[in-house]
This record gives structure tokens, C-alpha cells and sequence, in this order.
């Protein structure tokens, strides 16, 4: 089932995308590669592109992941699809590290236990006392890769040929329920046939938005390690359990090796208000504390004593929707005006299909690629009718 059209009248000529994140990015990619109505479009970002949740995610990508929610599960296997085929045109081996990658899951122990020989599944890099007991695969090469999140994004954005200022959007400005272009601060109004908000978390900052839905931003913590012998690290991402003490909370760390031969790990998160500026965002030194300890009890070859690099410690904010779903497709009583964000930690899996279908809804007027109704910002307006 595709998307209703949006309007039959000509495609839109004069594009504005705010945000330079990977959802901006890859909308700018297949708006300016559409096949009937190539359009390149004005890109405006308020600090650098990827500056943000886009260049310190993760950049894991999973084709079923999401099979438990019919809507997420078509938008996901669409997006996992797109970054095969992006991969293979912007060669994302090389470009942004794009390579598919074997998945585990282990508890990882309170205390060291000394194992007499590790399970075959486990990783040679990763310590035999890591986990007590036989890791369990959660994806094989088939149906689990990876990208660096910040590298993607950038080389995507450049595929697109788009304009890029570095400005920040004030308000979005609507004539007679028409959108028609965007203010920037010190640069007056950019002329726009078709506005995007694609600034994360920070898309709830205009007025438009925040009558209609709340979209928050979750604060996550990562570190980035360069290990001694990077060779010896096989594609192999970790998703553990880890309770520090006994009677203290569960958590939930991931490690990521990268073929860059640098090793991404990332677990702690919370609540936090989002500050108006991403460059002023900086972990909390007790959670990069703590990754650094897990970094440590996974693998010796993460433990500064035996020669890591410590090559980031950072935080930034994941975009979250109160009912869970992203939130993609025009904006209701705004013609021209369309809205992706609360993508949570699928950001980078999920911003091909979300540009993809966005371009055509905005060009060809109806998403195909896929049915964006339950993404639509649309459903807010009952919810909110019914308090």
C-alpha cells in the first residue's frame, strides 16, 4: 500500500533540507538522483554536516531487526536494501567502511571467571573470561553490516551535489497555509517551494512542530578505541548484558569494530534536555568511565595498559517520538512542509528509505518505496483531539 498523494500540481523546484544529519543527507542524495524530476536541493545546517547523533552513532544495520513491528520492519528492510545498493554506487567499502558483519550476544560477568579454552563463536580478539556463557548469534554477514555513521553521511551528502549553508534556520515561513521558504539567522528568508525538518531531536524547537507532536532526545555516551594490533580485530559486533555489581541496574553495551581498525563501544544513556548548540554536547566523565571499564573486561587489547588509543569519548542526543515510531511525511495544514525525525537508534539503518520515500512524496506527489501512514505526523492530531 503506498502513501496518499500529497498533491497532484507540479513537483516542487526550489528544495530547502534543514539538518545535516544523515536523514537530511541521504533526502538531498535521492532528490537530487531522482530518476523523472532530479532536483538538487539547499541544504542548511547550523554547525557542520554529521556533527551531531549522525558522526557518533554506532552505524549498525540490520534487515529484520525490526520484524516485530510490521511498520518498522518495511521501512528497515527497504533502508537495509538502499545501503547495499549505495554502497555499491558510492563504493562504501572504502568510502564510509560499509561491510557486512557477523553479530553476537553474551552476558558479560560481574567478575573475571577463568574459562580452560573460549567458545568457538567467540571472537579470538575478544577475552575467553568475557563470557561464562556460549554467545548467541544474533546476525550473520546476511542480514547484519555496518557504515561509519559520520563518513556515510558526509559522502552521501556530497553524491547529492546539494548547497550546503552553514546557518541556523529560525522559522520556517508560511504563507496562506503554503510553505515558502525558511529564515536563517543573519541571512534573511531562503526562498523554498518544499521545506524538510530534518534536525533531530532539534526539530521540536519550531512552533509548527511542537503543536502538533513532542519529539525528546535521549543523551548516549561512546567511546572510540584504537587498539594496539587493529589487525587482529575481526568484523565481529557484540551486543552484551553487563551488571556492574550485584544489585545494580542491567545494562546494555554494544562494541563495534570498524575497519578503520578502530573499535566503537556505546551503553549509557538518559534522559537529558538537548542544548541549542550540538558543538557544546560532552559525555559525563562517569559514564565514559564506565565504557571504558566494559571496554576492558571484553577484550585486553581495549585496555589502555596494553597500548588502546583513545581516540574519542563523546555524547550525543537520539531523537525519540512518545509513541516509539519516527515521525516522516508533510506536516498537517503546511503544504510544502515535511517533517523526518524520532528515528531513536535506527537513524543511520533507517535515513535511505526515509529520503528515498520522502523524495517521492515530494516529487511524484505518493511514497512507494514505502507506505509511509504510520509515520505520518498526521496521527498526533487525533491523539491530541481526544485530551
Amino acid at each position: 500500500m503506498a502513501s496518499a498523494p500529497a498533491s497532484s500540481a507540479a513537483p516542487p523546484r526550489r528544495v530547502v533540507i534543514c539538518g545535516g544529519g544523515v536523514v537530511g543527507a541521504c533526502t538531498a542524495y535521492f532528490l537530487s538522483t531522482h530518476a523523472a524530476s532530479p532536483t538538487v536541493p539547499t541544504l542548511v545546517e547550523k554547525s557542520s554536516p554529521a556533527c551531531a547523533a549522525s558522526g557518533k552513532a554506532g552505524g549498525f544495520l540490520a534487515l529484520d531487526w525490526s520484524d516485530s513491528t510490521p511498520a518498522l520492519s518495511a521501512l528497515a528492510r527497504a533502508s537495509f536494501a538502499l545501503h547495499g545498493r549505495l554502497a555499491a554506487a558510492l563504493d562504501g567499502a572504502n568510502a564510509y567502511g560499509f561491510r557486512p558483519v557477523h553479530t553476537l550476544s553474551f552476558c558479560l560477568p560481574s567478575q573475571p571467571t577463568e574459562l580452560a579454552s573460549p567458545h568457538p563463536l567467540l571472537p579470538s580478539w575478544v577475552d575467553p573470561s568475557a563470557s561464562a556463557a556460549p554467545p548467541r548469534v544474533l546476525g550473520t554477514p546476511d542480514t547484519t553490516a555496518q557504515v561509519h555513521p559520520g563518513l556515510f553521511t558526509k559522502a552521501v551528502l556530497a553524491a547529492s551535489g546539494a548547497e550546503v549553508v552553514i546557518g541556523e534556520v529560525e522559522r520556517v515561513v508560511v504563507r496562506e497555509g503554503r510553505v515558502v521558504g525558511v529564515a536563517v539567522k543573519g541571512r534573511g528568508v531562503v526562498d523554498a517551494d518544499a521545506v524538510v525538518l530534518a534536525l533531530g531531536p532539534w526539530s521540536g524547537r519550531f512552533d509548527l512542530v511542537k503543536e502538533v507532536f513532542d519529539v525528546s532526545g535521549l543523551k548516549a555516551h561512546s567511546i572510540v578505541l584504537r587498539p594496539g594490533n587493529p589487525d587482529k580485530i575481526t568484523p565481529h559486533c557484540l551486543f552484551l548484558s553487563y551488571q556492574p555489581e550485584p544489585g545494580a541496574k542491567m545494562l546494555d553495551p554494544e562494541v563495534y569494530p570498524r575497519p578503520t581498525g578502530e573499535v566503537y563501544i556505546c551503553g549509557m544513556s538518559k534522559d537529558e534536555e538537548v542544548p541549542d548548540d550540538p558543538a557544546t554536547i560532552v559525555g559525563e566523565p562517569e559514564s565514559i568511565a564506565m565504557l571504558h571499564k566494559i571496554a576492558g573486561r571484553v577484550s585486553s587489547q581495549l585496555k589502555a595498559e596494553e597500548g588502546a588509543e583513545v581516540v574519542a569519548e563523546q555524547a550525543c542526543y537520539l531523537p525519540c517520538t512518545n509513541d516509539g515510531l519516527p515521525v516522516i511525511g508533510e506536516m498537517p495544514g503546511v503544504k510544502g512542509c515535511y517533517v523526518a525525525t524520532g528515528h531513536s537508534c535506527w537513524g543511520i539503518l533507517n535515513a535511505p528509505a526515509t529520503g528515498a520515500a520522502l523524495t517521492e512524496l515530494i516529487l511524484d506527489g505518493q511514497a512507494k518505496i514505502v507506505d509511509l501512514t504510520p509515520f505520518s505526523p498526521a496521527r498526533f492530531l487525533k491523539k491530541k483531539s481526544r485530551r
